[in-house]
């Protein structure tokens, strides 16, 4: 594989098909990245445990491989329509040699929420890292085709669920845990077709510097990763196939992100390799500034 960031990954998505919500990975065309054949662990993660919210697919199986080949165990949340893509990723999970917790459900359900961090902790004995991953993607025309439930339950999904389940996290969280956030390029660029999806982005930045704030005093840390355009079941949702054939063309790099190149970032914000790392957003946008 080349080390040029321009080629050493698809430039193009030709034919993929549209999907309807929830998106899979098993019906993509072109295979995401995950790190599945590429991700090598250092141990960085030994005997730590991990929740991660939609961590069947996308960003989140990649953080979940990489976290379980750091050596840590991992629980995963996903909608119950994502429970084959949730499958594949506990079997990658499993075969680094760490125990895998499948928790399907709604995390826009607040009592969902708190079952969450219990189940973890009850299966596992502890909880050491929270990545706030899971989102729901809105896209718009204009003002009038923005729909009021869709809004909601984008807000309910990306912003208050993070806040749920930090609340539930923290009292289980010992010194030298973290929070992880994902927020979005969107927060600081905002589409304007994806204006709702964008604010809940920007919400979530917020967030991320507050709860450092107030929980850097209990020795947890809590940072976000912005990503870019990355080549993951929400893209063939909403978009079409001209759009997504030239995903992420128009970013200085030139191509889409794959799941793999966000994975190290999460690794870097759970392990005590960011120690000294609080607050902060990191991009991984090929090249967009969001600063």
């Amino acid at each position: 594989m080349t080390d040029d960031p321009q080629t050493r990954r698809p430039t193009r998505f030709p034919d993929e098909p549209q999907q309807p919500r929830p998106g899979l990975t098993t019906e993509m065309r072109t295979k995401p990245d995950h790190g599945e054949n590429s991700y090598v662990g250092k141990g960085l993660l030994k005997d730590k445990v991990a929740l991660i919210t939609g961590g069947d697919s996308g960003i989140g199986r990649a953080v979940a491989i990489a976290y379980a080949r750091e050596g840590a165990d991992v629980a995963i949340s996903y909608l119950a329509d994502e429970q084959a893509d949730a499958e594949e990723t506990r079997v990658w999970i499993e075969e680094a040699g760490r125990r895998c917790l499948l928790l399907p459900g709604d995390i826009r359900d607040r009592d969902h929420c708190a079952s969450l961090v219990e189940r973890t902790v009850t299966a596992f004995g502890r909880l050491d890292i929270l990545v706030n991953n899971a989102a729901a993607q809105t896209i718009n025309e204009g003002l009038d085709s923005v729909d009021d439930d869709e809004m909601q339950g984008a807000f309910a999904a990306n912003v208050f669920a993070m806040i749920r389940l930090a609340k539930a996290a923290a009292p289980h969280m010992k010194p030298g845990s973290a929070i992880i956030n994902t927020t979005s390029e969107q927060a600081k660029v905002a589409s304007k077709t994806m204006i709702v999806y964008a604010a809940t982005k920007g919400a979530i930045s917020s967030l991320t510097v507050g709860l450092s704030n107030l929980l850097s005093g209990d020795g947890i840390r809590v940072n976000a990763v912005a990503p870019g355009p990355i080549w993951t079941p929400i893209q063939p949702i909403a978009k079409s196939p001209h759009e997504l054939e030239t995903l992420g063309q128009d970013t200085p790099v030139g191509r889409a992100g794959q799941p793999a190149e966000l994975a190290p970032a999460y690794v870097l914000l759970a392990s005590s390799e960011g120690s000294y790392m609080s607050g902060n957003v990191i991009a991984v946008t090929g090249g967009v500034p969001v600063s």
